[in-house]
């Protein structure tokens, strides 16, 4: 009886040293597995970093970068550009142009990305503004019928804006990729050709982060965009005269100019018992400037030539484009500003103006 309780102990350490030997089996298997995944972790790690080097920071890899096919790139918004307030300006600027051009259309943007990439709004806009009517469908969901509206919307722009000197920045596919800057700078490009009555933020630029593969690696690199320059250049207008040389070398200079141009402007304005402060204000619904242009050339402008009380833009325009049409009468240049530009408070295109007149009756009594 003694000897059974020792065969039992004998029994449970075999079974004992057994399981142990299958939990070392199981445990060696399963750190070797554990072992191998770090490895390939490790693996796709050190991957990662080598095909995506240099990668600026806070800029999202998307999964279609790492399907590029050789030499193929694309591009992308830096998310700090997208931020940017001048940028966030521009687009506002834009939109709200959109939306007083197509308010008879009942379509309303609240977006550029989401609202101009299927071809719509674009269509519509260019309609509008060309006075041409597109042979597109009205309502397109699928993909290849918005591409197809695209495609014929981006040659009938083309087509007008390539012959005066604008690069295209803008394809189809960039549009639908609802490419932001491509679709500002389309935007931009539109407004200025159809001489808008907007005013644009002047020198926005973008960083735009430009993703490429070579021999199987992604690359990175930072380009800078000017989406936007100065109103003049925008428009073509690249003569420069004496005032752009005081406002670039020498601003400091500026006050002395405006006060030298408010003394000469009261000075023949008073006559009519008027008297100007501000000069980008007051002259921004052209009355003044008619009057001015009378008073100058010593003869009564009459009345139903002008609005002498403009209730809107169109007819402060009209004022300012009248007093642009008796400068040349008088034997002045065409203006480099155009009459939107007054309207809209730009104080370079009213100083601009006004000094012109300056310099040609400065000694007028």
């Amino acid at each position: 009886m003694a000897g059974a309780p020792a065969r039992s102990a004998t029994s449970q350490s075999g079974k004992m040293k057994k399981d142990e030997s299958f939990l070392g089996k199981l445990g060696g298997t399963l750190v070797r597995k554990k072992k191998s995944k770090e490895v390939s972790d490790l693996h796709e790690e050190g991957k990662n970093a080598i095909n995506t080097p240099m990668l600026p920071s806070g800029t999202e890899i998307h999964p279609e970068d790492t399907m590029l096919e050789e030499n193929a790139e694309r591009n992308m918004l830096d998310p700090t550009s997208r931020e940017n307030p001048k940028f966030k300006d521009l687009q506002r600027v834009l939109i709200d142009w959109i939306n007083n051009e197509l308010e008879e259309d009942r379509i309303i943007v609240k977006g550029l990305e989401e609202d101009c990439y299927d071809g719509q709004v674009l269509q519509k806009l260019f309609e509008k503004l060309s006075g041409r009517k597109l042979n597109v469908a009205e309502v397109t969901q699928s993909e290849i019928g918005q591409k197809q509206k695209l495609q014929t919307v981006l040659e009938a722009v083309n087509e007008l804006l390539r012959p005066h000197g604008w690069s295209i920045e803008w394809s189809v596919d960039s549009i639908h990729a609802k490419n932001l800057v491509a679709i500002v700078y389309l935007l931009v490009a539109l407004a200025m050709h159809y001489l808008a009555p907007i005013r644009l933020p002047e020198h926005v630029s973008v960083q735009v982060v430009v993703v490429k593969k070579r021999e199987g690696i992604l690359q990175t690199s930072h380009v800078t965009k000017e989406l936007t320059s100065t109103t003049e250049m925008m428009m073509g207008r690249f003569e420069r005269d004496a005032f752009d040389t005081l406002l670039d070398h020498a601003p400091d200079k500026l006050n002395v100019v405006k006060k030298s141009l408010i003394t000469f402007v009261n000075k023949h304005l008073n006559k009519l018992n008027l008297e100007v402060t501000e000069l980008e204000s007051q002259f921004a619904d052209g009355v003044y400037l008619v009057l001015l242009m009378g008073l100058l050339e010593n003869y009564f402008v009459p009345l139903y030539n002008f609005f002498l009380t403009p209730e809107n833009f169109e007819q402060k325009v009209h004022n300012v484009a009248f007093a642009f049409e008796l400068m040349q009468d008088g034997g002045l240049k065409k203006p480099k500003a155009r009459p939107e530009d007054v309207v809209n408070l730009n104080l370079k295109s009213t100083l601009r103006v006004l000094y012109n007149l300056f310099t040609n009756y400065k000694n007028s009594e």
